[in-house]
């Protein structure tokens, strides 16, 4: 039975590694993807890395509605993605469940296309824009060890993370 896993917290390390890729999918991969599935329905999420959840995989999901599906459809699952197209440049504030109540506004390309392999093995390509989009550079952010914080100056980096730990960002 799938359960819901804990969600790595920032400022933990592991959410700065490079995620490894994928070699073998298996009964294991599809299995944790059925736990990862679960547990960003239960912190209400759009998307997840693997990182995120402690483990160390170019894997990602994302949430159905986000490409037009419904809520009883399956997660969209993306391994060893990268996006091989892009287009024009969007800032829209974003959230991290690794960062709970921090919010930065973040620069992305307004469209992309991903390449990825499915559960099954089968290579894909998928062409997105809007919130989509924006969702699949965040998640493939994680994927490469980067965070939303890291497109803000110190300073702003500084005031967003006071709702991490008000008493730790005192000194501005």
């Amino acid at each position: 039975m799938a359960k819901v896993l804990p969600v790595v917290i920032y400022p933990d390390p592991l959410l700065r590694e490079r995620s490894a890729e994928i070699e073998d999918i298996d009964d294991d991969l599809r299995s944790f993807v059925e736990d990862m599935a679960v547990t960003m329905y239960a912190t209400d999420g759009l998307g997840l890395a693997a990182v995120q959840v402690g483990v160390t995989k170019r894997i990602f999901i994302i949430e159905p509605q986000a490409a037009g599906g419904t809520k009883e459809d399956p997660v969209l699952v993306f391994i060893n993605p990268e996006i091989i197209r892009s287009e024009g440049q969007d800032r829209a504030e974003e959230g991290c469940l690794s960062l709970p109540g921090v919010f930065v506004s973040v620069p992305r390309a307004e469209k992309v296309t991903i390449r990825a392999t499915d559960l099954d093995g089968n290579t894909f390509e998928m062409e997105a824009d809007g919130i989509l989009a924006k969702a699949f550079q965040h998640e493939l952010d994680h994927l490469d060890g980067k965070l939303i914080i890291d497109y803000v100056g110190p300073v702003k980096r500084k005031l967003a993370l006071r709702h991490l730990d008000p008493h730790k960002y005192d000194d501005l």
